[in-house]
């Protein structure tokens, strides 16, 4: 064992001082004032009892040579340590981890052994002259401290955050952040200049700056004035290629902003009056951040003109403080970048917005169930269908990954080209149940698939092992609907049934996926139960007459989730049945003979002329001859036309006619072909849609 090994001394610069407020963030720059001549004693040695002294020649407690543990004043001496000295309660504790106690900026430091010679030059040290501590071991501490803190950030801010609050007061009194904007993700090479944006600054405030002289000016109390480095951190900074800032940045390694290159890079960086704020000696260091494969941003940690300045050995510091910071910079710009396109991927498998139908309005949420996997396999879909009628589908796939996300947009996929086809649901989720065999082994699945008929006042439902839906009646009643559970989707060689049930003008029904209901703390048929208790208590809040609105029931079924309660995905489509009045529907059947145009004209002139909306009747009369007269060309059944009035009046015209029209630019010695070119320029919009027994072409008209 070398004898000459001096032992750390523990200190704390939470030692109370004389004119110093303990709560002071700056921490390890405040320097604790040399006590009263007379008063220093050793301190007592661990597991000793009382104030035992050493034995002769043996090394003093905390590492210091007898005749230096003992020379009054010393730096390692406590006050009214001696025999006849009250007790102190203000013993040191251990070293927080930081850098501890620094001597004053001209103060000697100087590595003395236990025979009173100084390690680096060899000369005896005059007795009384203070010895420091060594502080490889506090500077270590420091470094895994702030590394570990700037490690817990998994997001671009967090991790800037956490190397600010890690540095200052304990390393430094200020630190300025610049960041490439943008910053590159992953192997992408940046395109055009490197520009650097401040992205944060951290600094010790100037209104707790009790002793002042810093580099920064001392703003008033009121009113705040921006200082010099909150102007220049606002600024961008363009590196040119070969200029001195483009080569600091390129030597990787931290610098003394006192070196030339480094003094010449500085107002390319924070502009001339930022620089000329930047103190003078070693108390700046310029750290350039290098993630994995390219320099992408630099950090400036600055002390104040009193502190001590920085030493050859704080450039590892923060070198290692730059190292970590950039890594965890890089991995949390991919995190973000794959947050994204998980975002991006489960918002274009979503519906954008819910179609406007006749006769219901609809209302959705959508919740992940983490902000960390924002993805998942649950959706929800409202789809226009032939005769005013609207599907209303809500689907959950096993997991809430991103191959759950990819089958569920196929499943959804499906579902909207088998609805375009006007199949009854039981058949829709047949298909369904065949596509996920196709897609893979173990593609499992839950959907109900709903139709409701705004004129019928009715609803036909099918299940494939989805929780029922919940229909609120007008005067407050919720009911669990008794559908047949049916099989998952995915199974294979199974049946479905559908079933058909009223929808009452007012009522609303509720399409949720089993997130809602089901978590560790409760079943899904207790969930169940409370959802529609929760439904029940929110109809009551708005009387028997009026229904609750759409948008806060849907807030008020998602409060009924705990803080804890949400282990799956959350899908919830909601739908308010209005209905069509049978007064404001005419509908009749015309055969495919020559005099169905003008018999369908007379029927809905005569039917506008009931509803007052007589000035629609030559363009009504217009488009229906148009359309009634291709549908009889060409049909073998009878033809229906139908007239329903809502917000806007609509016209239905259906044959049995499989084959879709298509609208041309017919020519000039065409003659015909004009019938469609007609319906597109007058009507509000038109559409066709290909039913099982043939097809539907349909037009609207706006009234006042």
């Amino acid at each position: 064992m070398d004898s000459t090994r001096v032992t750390e001394q523990p200190t704390s610069f939470e030692r109370p001082q004389p004119g110093v407020d303990p709560a002071d963030p700056r921490g390890a720059f405040l320097r604790s004032p040399a006590p009263a001549a007379g008063t220093g004693a050793a301190l007592p040695a661990q597991g000793r009892s009382g104030g035992e002294p050493p034995a002769p020649g043996a090394v003093a407690p905390g590492g210091l040579a007898p005749d230096a543990a003992d020379v009054p004043g010393s730096e390692h001496s406590q006050p009214g340590a001696g025999p006849d000295a009250e007790p102190d309660a203000h013993r040191p504790r251990p070293a927080p981890d930081g850098i501890p106690v620094q001597p004053a900026d001209g103060q000697d430091r100087v590595d003395r052994v236990p025979g009173g010679t100084e390690r680096r030059t060899g000369q005896v040290t005059r007795p009384g002259r203070p010895t420091p501590m060594r502080r490889d071991g506090d500077r270590l501490r420091f470094v895994g401290a702030a590394t570990r803190r700037i490690a817990r950030g998994i997001d671009l801010d967090e991790i800037v955050m956490g190397l600010c609050r890690a540095t200052v007061p304990t390393f430094s009194d200020a630190i300025l952040v610049y960041l490439r904007d943008p910053l590159p993700v992953g192997d992408e090479r940046p395109t055009g200049p490197l520009v650097l944006r401040l992205r944060r600054t951290d600094r010790i405030p100037p209104e707790r700056d009790t002793e002042g002289g810093g580099f920064m000016p001392i703003a008033p109390p009121e009113p705040p004035e921006p200082s010099e480095l909150d102007a220049v951190g606002e600024e961008l900074c363009t590196v040119r290629p070969g200029s001195a800032l483009a080569e600091v940045l390129r030597g990787v390694r931290p610098v003394f902003t006192d070196a030339p290159a480094a003094r010449a890079a500085l107002p390319e960086l924070l502009g001339e009056e930022g620089a000329a704020a930047v103190p003078d000696g070693q108390r700046a260091v310029l750290a350039p951040l290098r993630g994995r494969r390219r320099v992408i941003g630099a950090a400036l940690f600055l002390r104040r003109p009193e502190r001590i300045p920085f030493e050859a050995d704080d450039l590892l510091v923060a070198a290692q403080l730059a190292t970590h910071s950039a890594l965890g910079i890089d991995k949390a710009v991919l995190y973000g970048r794959e947050a994204y396109i998980a975002d991006e991927l489960q918002r274009t498998m979503l519906p954008e917005t819910l179609p406007r139908c006749t006769g219901v309005r609809l209302a959705s949420r959508y919740l992940p169930a983490a902000e960390t996997a924002r993805v998942g396999g649950d959706w929800y879909d409202a789809i226009p269908l032939p005769g005013s009628r609207v599907a209303l589908v809500v689907g959950d796939v096993m997991g809430h990954s991103m191959t759950s996300a990819a089958i569920m947009g196929q499943l959804r996929t499906t579902a909207q080209t088998l609805a375009g086809l006007d199949l009854p649901p039981q058949e829709v989720l047949h298909h369904l149940d065949e596509q996920a065999q196709r897609l893979g082994v173990d593609r499992m699945a839950t959907c109900l698939y709903a139709v409701y008929d705004p004129v019928a006042h009715r609803i036909t439902v099918a299940n494939a092992g989805h929780p029922p839906p919940v229909l609120l009646h007008l005067g407050g009643r919720a009911e669990v609907l008794r559908v047949p559970a049916g099989a998952p989707i995915g199974v294979g060689g199974v049946d479905f049934e559908a079933v058909e049930l009223e929808a009452p003008a007012g009522a609303t029904l509720l399409l949720y996926t089993d997130g809602l209901v089901e978590s560790r703390l409760r079943d899904v048929w207790t969930g169940i139960e409370q959802l529609r208790e929760k439904l029940a208590a929110t109809a009551q809040l708005t009387g028997p007459d009026h229904p609750p609105p759409l948008e806060a029931l849907c807030d008020e079924v998602l409060d009924m989730l705990g803080p804890g309660d949400r282990d799956d995905d959350i899908a919830l489509l909601a739908a308010r049945f209005d209905g069509i009045a049978p007064s404001d529907v005419a509908y009749w059947f015309l055969e495919p003979e020559d005099a169905a145009p003008g018999r369908a004209r007379r029927l809905a002139r005569r039917q506008l002329s009931r509803w007052g909306m007589d000035e629609l009747s030559d363009s009504v009369e217009l488009l229906v001859s148009e359309v009634v007269t291709n549908a009889v060309r060409y049909a073998s059944r009878p033809v229906t036309l139908r007239l329903l009035r809502t917000d806007v009046l609509r016209c239905e015209v259906g044959d049995d006619v499989p084959q879709l029209p298509r609208l041309r630019q017919a020519r000039a010695t065409d003659e015909g072909g004009r019938g469609l070119y007609l319906v597109n320029r007058l009507a509000r919009r038109w559409g066709a849609t290909r039913l099982s027994t043939g097809k539907v072409v349909w037009f609207e008209l706006n009234h006042g």
